[in-house]
């Protein structure tokens, strides 16, 4: 049983070995890649170790109740133990998403609901940012459109891990989930005669890429670069200087523009990140249908009709139509608390990888 796992055994040995390298260093995109795997790896040797060795108490236990009976009820709880960690293990091997070790880049588009959406998609942001703190992420705002009444029309955050994150808890592992349409359902702050309007906005996660990504790799002559004057709320750049950025990528058409920061030089490198991510995510989805992959797709129209969630203030409550999770706690999802809601799309991906996984098996 897991007869595999020392080839992986193997792998990480061969990586400690590498990063003890101080060369391997000089180069941190390297570094970077070797890290991640290392962690990855790390888990999966850390699982394995711990199932033999509770095999290994087992049989000892087994073969002193032979002697005295007390140690019969020690290899019960051994035996639980082991099935428990055989259970972990084969969670830790199911195939993983190439890209569950990266950061992320998430888009938020305000939708129908005109005002109302824009100021849901603040909300969506404030839950973003807070959920992102408490998982100890740092995020960073590369461009936002605001709205005449407060909220936002179209923003762009960067939401990045400190250090090498554990395999399954980098931020776009756990933010991936959150593509689609969300809906709210409450009364506007706009409406005098207390009437439940439905609104919805939009969410797009793409992995960042990093710049050694082969998918990512961008020829200057590919890009038009056009320069022009924020516009919107801001401070004593915005109207005066040509500092916002508008990139467009002619082979494939994408338009990317930041106007947030005061330099053009800043917006320029802000949205080349979002561009780099959009042109990750657009070759492998590529890569994926030619291969016939059947990986979920986000939804890119902010059409009510195909939602991923619900969020209902009347009730307080909000519903994930994707695992039907339900709960009342919506004003404590909105200031972050997202942890179960994300853990339960998890624990169905995984509940449909080991299932796909079943007849062939992985031990």
């Amino acid at each position: 049983m897991f007869e595999g796992v020392e080839t992986l055994v193997s792998e990480h040995a061969e990586l400690e070995q590498r990063l003890a390298d101080p060369s391997v260093h000089a180069d941190p995109a390297l570094a970077k890649r070797l890290n991640r795997r290392y962690a990855e790896l790390s888990a999966i040797v850390e699982a394995y170790a711990a199932w033999r060795q509770a095999g290994d108490d087992r049989a000892a236990a087994l073969e002193l109740a032979a002697a005295d009976a007390a140690f019969a009820a020690e290899a019960t709880e051994l035996e639980a133990r082991q099935d428990g960690l055989a259970e972990r293990l084969r969670m830790l091997l199911l195939p993983r998403d190439p890209n569950d070790g990266r950061d992320a880049i998430l888009e938020i588009k305000a939708g129908e609901g005109g005002a109302e959406s824009a100021l849901f998609a603040g909300d969506l942001l404030r839950m973003y940012l807070r959920f992102a703190e408490r998982a100890g992420w740092s995020t960073q705002v590369l461009d936002a459109e605001e709205s005449d009444l407060g909220g936002y029309k179209d923003v762009s955050v960067a939401v990045k891990a400190r250090g090498t994150p554990e395999p399954g808890a980098a931020p776009y592992a756990r933010l991936k989930y959150e593509g689609g349409v969300h809906r709210v359902q409450r009364v506007p702050v706009t409406e005098s005669q207390g009437r439940i309007h439905t609104s919805a906005a939009g969410v797009l996660v793409l992995p960042e890429a990093i710049e050694d990504d082969v998918e990512a790799v961008i020829s200057p002559n590919d890009l038009r670069i056009d320069v022009f004057r924020s516009s919107g709320p801001g401070g004593q750049s915005v109207n005066t200087t040509d500092s916002a950025v508008r990139i467009t990528h002619l082979p494939t058409g994408i338009v990317v523009s930041c106007q947030n920061e005061k330099s053009q030089l800043q917006n320029k490198e802000q949205a080349m990140r979002i561009l780099r991510a959009r042109l990750l995510a657009a070759a492998q989805e590529e890569a994926e249908r030619e291969a016939s992959d059947a990986r979920r797709s986000q939804v890119r129209t902010v059409d009510r009709s195909e939602r991923v969630r619900t969020y209902n203030f009347p009730e307080n409550r909000i519903s994930d139509h994707r695992t039907g999770y339900k709960a009342y706690n919506l004003d404590a999802v909105l200031d972050g608390d997202l942890g179960p809601v994300v853990q339960s799309l998890v624990d169905a991906d995984a509940e449909a990888a080991l299932a796909a996984t079943a007849e062939g098996g992985i031990a």
